[in-house]
């Protein structure tokens, strides 16, 4: 066993007992977080209004308190913002994450309190060491640095004594000494606002070191690395940092980005871990390397539940932990020590197992297909790629996709704009592939293309090579927590990249 990793299971031994704790009591865990937040919050201007104090279980919680979504929590915000304390949660505010989401153009502004920074935010990195080390004894990862690539937007003063942020931001200024000495690069580097310019600066300020892990968004990463190499022209990330072995992940989907690692870092010992983790707060791990799930992390000061997506409509049919089942696709509610009530923080997500509570990120409540009865959901479009992938020998960059709405000529379709890094030799072909996917992946697809009865063939874009960089440039949204829609009910995505298609 390697000696830093021995030292790193030492240290960290009484916390993975604590995890071993909550996957072997988890509802108990979850009533005693619930227990604890309201007690603590009983006495906010939310707690009162909502007779925390009176809430004896889980079921007078869910009576008591509306399901809402940022706009519905906003005034509250805005006060604390303001200045105003005990709003929400019942110690100071001092920071705001600050989000625009996948598609908004306007900021959301999350709080972050001290509770939540130390309890929740921090501590999923720490629980990822741990939980390597014990999966991983014999790696020598910690004996180097690790790489993160996060946001730009530095803290700024929101005028009522808080600071305002990407949450990256605020974990870079509020690391222990000792964790910052792992880090790469330093904080001037990673805030620096302009991502290309920051990228630069990142190659230079690391190329020397010994980088074994780095962590972030897959495709902000990938492009990260292949600057690297062209700054050093290397043929593969092995020849710049031969110790490398981790790619702690999250944010978006790993699935069609894989293939394009694996050849970008041809090391056996690299390993991959998804996390999920958001402004909102830290909420899984993959803790098992055989699987693709995550196991939900119990004990960060966030009370849980989850409404079927399909009921949508009905939110009186949310369901504490205890109450969901694999296989259904659920929007994600979260009641958080950062002093959010019942948030719908707009994933969904689907149980891979009960023991314990392991999860897969399915897609976004607001990404989706829809306009034809056919629900199509980012899980089943990654799924579908994936198998036409495999059967054209194509690898895909980036991609998107909206409906083609009905004429009085036409049925409906969807269009594909994708864009590849390996392009596939017959791109009709690719559209069929990705066709008969959808149908295997999604029975109501499937009905809609039965005999071209409501829904024709979808239509495949291909977009040349830098294509959706140029658009997210354009939309200012380069780097950090910036995800590219995959699905859109409307039209307003793909027609915006479909221009950019014709004049390039």
């Amino acid at each position: 066993m390697a000696l830093t990793t021995k030292l790193i299971r030492l240290i960290y031994a009484p916390r993975l007992h604590a995890i071993d704790r909550f996957m072997r009591d988890p509802v108990r865990t979850q009533r005693r977080q619930l227990e604890t937040l309201l007690d603590k919050a009983s006495g906010t201007v939310f707690g009162r209004e909502h007779g925390f104090g009176g809430i004896r279980t889980a079921d007078d919680f869910a009576r008591r308190v509306p399901i809402g979504e940022y706009e519905d929590f906003r005034p509250y915000i805005d006060r604390i913002r303001s200045g105003e304390q005990n709003v929400t949660w019942p110690t100071e505010i001092r920071w705001f994450a600050k989000s625009s989401g996948t598609t908004s153009t306007k900021s959301k502004f999350i709080p972050v309190s001290r509770e939540g920074l130390r309890c929740c935010h921090m501590r999923g990195p720490l629980d990822i060491a741990g939980l390597f080390a014990r999966l991983y004894p014999q790696s020598r990862v910690f004996s180097g640095k690790t790489l993160t690539l996060g946001g730009s937007h530095r803290l700024e003063n929101t005028g009522g004594g808080a600071e305002e942020g990407d949450l990256s931001a605020i974990l870079i200024e509020h690391t222990p000494r000792l964790a910052r000495g792992m880090r790469v690069p330093g904080a001037e580097t990673a805030l620096i606002p302009d991502f290309e310019k920051k990228v630069e600066a990142i190659c230079r300020e690391t190329v020397h070191r010994n980088v074994t892990a780095f962590a972030g968004v897959p495709s902000w990463n990938l492009v990260m690395l292949n600057k690297m190499l062209e700054y050093t022209g290397k043929d593969n990330i092995s020849e710049v940092w031969p110790n490398m072995e981790l790619f702690t992940h999250g944010g978006m989907n790993f699935t069609p980005y894989r293939e394009q690692y694996r050849k970008i870092i041809p090391s056996e010992r690299m390993k991959y871990m998804e996390t999920y983790n958001a402004s909102e707060g830290f909420f899984a791990i993959q803790d098992d390397p055989a699987s693709d799930a995550m196991l939900l992390m119990l004990d960060y000061g966030i009370y849980y539940e989850f409404l079927p997506v399909r009921e949508l409509h009905d939110p009186s049919k949310a369901v504490p932990l205890e109450g969901v089942r694999t296989g259904v696709n659920y929007a994600m509610i979260v009641s958080t020590c950062n002093g959010l009530w019942r948030y719908l923080i707009g994933d969904t997500v689907e149980f891979v197992s009960t023991d314990p509570y392991r999860i897969r990120i399915t897609g976004r409540t607001r990404h989706f297909i829809n306009a034809f009865g056919e629900e199509i959901i980012v899980d089943n479009a990654e799924a579908a790629l994936h198998a036409a992938c495999r059967a054209t020998g194509a690898q895909i960059s980036d991609y998107t996709a909206g409906p083609v709405y009905m004429n009085d000529k036409t049925k409906g379709s969807h269009q594909w704009i994708v864009e590849f890094s390996t392009p596939p030799s017959d791109p009709e072909r690719f559209a069929d592939e990705l066709d008969r996917a959808l149908q295997r992946v999604n029975s109501d697809y499937e009905a809609k293309r039965f005999r071209d009865t409501t829904l024709l063939r979808p239509t495949l874009t291909v977009a040349p090579q830098g294509t959706f960089y140029r658009w997210m440039a354009s939309r200012g949204k380069l780097g950090g927590q910036n995800k590219i829609p995959r699905l859109s009910p409307s039209r307003d995505y793909v027609e915006a990249l479909h221009e950019m298609v014709r004049n390039s």
